[in-house]
């Protein structure tokens, strides 16, 4: 791995907290995500799946975490299972963790070579009642494949039709929305990266260069700090670009007088940041650009404090929307009239922003956290206001992540990013 080690004593609080929730005499088990082909004998990168990850630490490929907090064996309450290396293994992928590095990663003292799982396994299973499988019901999830937590399901529901299946989501959505202070440590140098590379093109935009250019010099950057790269597929969309939402082509000329979008952010130890900044191509911004700017900009700060434990997600929204709605009515682009004859479904300020304002952040950018429930301290969350104008080809969208802090203002983990408007076109010019 590019990052530096992680302590185990995360991994251990992690699970514990995963066994206090767990009902009785139950097992829980988490699989390594599959490494997907892309044909002949390529793959993608391997991105290990983050609930393993987040209970043990182990960044590799055909693991297996055992959770079992009722074995009779005390040594057979937490059990990894690693791939073993092999001398072709070794020579041509370097060689896999031994049984002694993983209990240095994980914290957990009983590890088995993978081999060996199906023999332990049925032998626990017959000690248990419950099983939890390892789902995700994330509410964006859009899965089309057959993973291989969905292959182990089934062989559970084939060989154990007696145990009543539990889904371990709920648990887990709980358990990683609130973050631990090493896991906001992470988040926080996954932002630090990201702001290096925004300093970095700073000084590289101007008219002419092309948005692929601007995303290699954050590549760049971000590889240089121990990032693997992109915690997402990069946006970097000027001039009418921007006011594509999901725009990743990445492949236009920015052009003199345009605005550039770029939601771009590095991801540190399978952590994720998630910033956007709106910067002009010819580093000044006009009278109408800076306008609309400032509007964004301070929809982007009255909303990061109303941030608080004990809000509701979607009370937050809707309070989000009536800031935006006095902005957009400052600017002229909407009037009371539109607002008085609004769709109470889709409100007059949908019509320039028609996105939400914030998700959780973590191990995922839009990361696991319940939405139903009141938020607490420790979460993380984005801040991410726009307003899109197509007919003017202006997209201005502004984003950092923040901590709810337990009482007063949240804490912004890219407060050392660029955002104000003189700052942005002092640092183009002096670049």
């Amino acid at each position: 791995m590019k990052y530096h080690s992680i302590s185990s004593e995360l991994f251990i609080k992690n699970r514990f907290k995963l066994s206090q929730q767990m009902v009785p005499n139950s097992i829980a088990i988490f699989n390594s995500n599959d490494i997907f082909s892309t044909g002949a004998d390529s793959t993608l990168p391997f991105e290990q799946h983050r609930n393993i990850f987040y209970l043990s630490g182990v960044d590799q490929e055909e693991s297996i975490l055992l959770v079992f907090p009722d074995a009779k064996n005390e040594l057979q309450r937490e059990i990894l299972f690693v791939k073993e290396t092999n001398d072709l293994i070794a020579i041509w992928e370097g060689a896999k963790l031994s049984k002694k590095q993983a209990t240095a990663s994980s914290g957990i003292k009983t590890v088995y070579w993978l081999e060996e799982f199906d023999s332990v396994f049925s032998k626990l299973m017959k000690e248990s009642t419950h099983f939890y499988y390892n789902n995700n019901e994330h509410y964006r999830q859009a899965v089309e494949m057959e993973t291989r937590e969905d292959r182990f399901l089934k062989m559970i529901k084939s060989s154990y039709p007696n145990h009543k299946l539990l889904p371990s989501f709920p648990i887990m959505e709980s358990l990683r929305g609130v973050k631990e202070v090493e896991e906001i440590t992470l988040i926080k140098k996954a932002c630090d990266i990201t702001e290096k590379g925004f300093r970095r093109i700073l000084g590289f935009v101007k008219p002419g260069v092309m948005e692929y250019e601007i995303e290699a010099e954050y590549a760049h950057e971000f590889l240089r700090n121990r990032s693997k790269g992109f915690a997402y597929t990069p946006i970097i969309g000027s001039g009418y670009n921007a006011c594509v939402l999901h725009y990743i082509e990445n492949n236009q000329e920015c052009k003199d007088g345009d605005l550039l979008l770029m939601d771009v952010a590095a991801e540190y130890a399978n952590y994720s940041s998630d910033m956007t900044r709106t910067i002009p191509v010819n580093g000044r911004f006009t009278a109408r650009q800076k306008s609309v700017y400032q509007a964004v900009l301070n929809v982007k700060n009255e909303a990061t404090k109303l941030l608080a434990p004990g809000i509701m997600w979607d009370a937050y929204h809707v309070e989000v929307g009536k800031l935006m709605t006095s902005e957009l009515l400052s600017l002229g682009l909407i009037d009371k009239a539109d607002v008085q004859n609004e769709d109470q479904k889709w409100p007059a300020y949908k019509k320039y922003f028609m996105h939400g304002t914030s998700h959780h952040m973590g191990l995922d950018t839009h990361d696991f956290g319940t939405l139903k429930s009141p938020m607490q301290s420790n979460m993380v969350f984005t801040v991410e206001p726009g307003i899109y104008i197509p007919e003017e080809n202006m997209g201005i969208r502004l984003e950092d992540d923040v901590v709810i802090q337990t009482s007063g203002y949240p804490v912004n983990l890219m407060q050392n990013i660029p955002i104000e408007i003189d700052e942005i076109e002092s640092l183009m010019k002096s670049n």
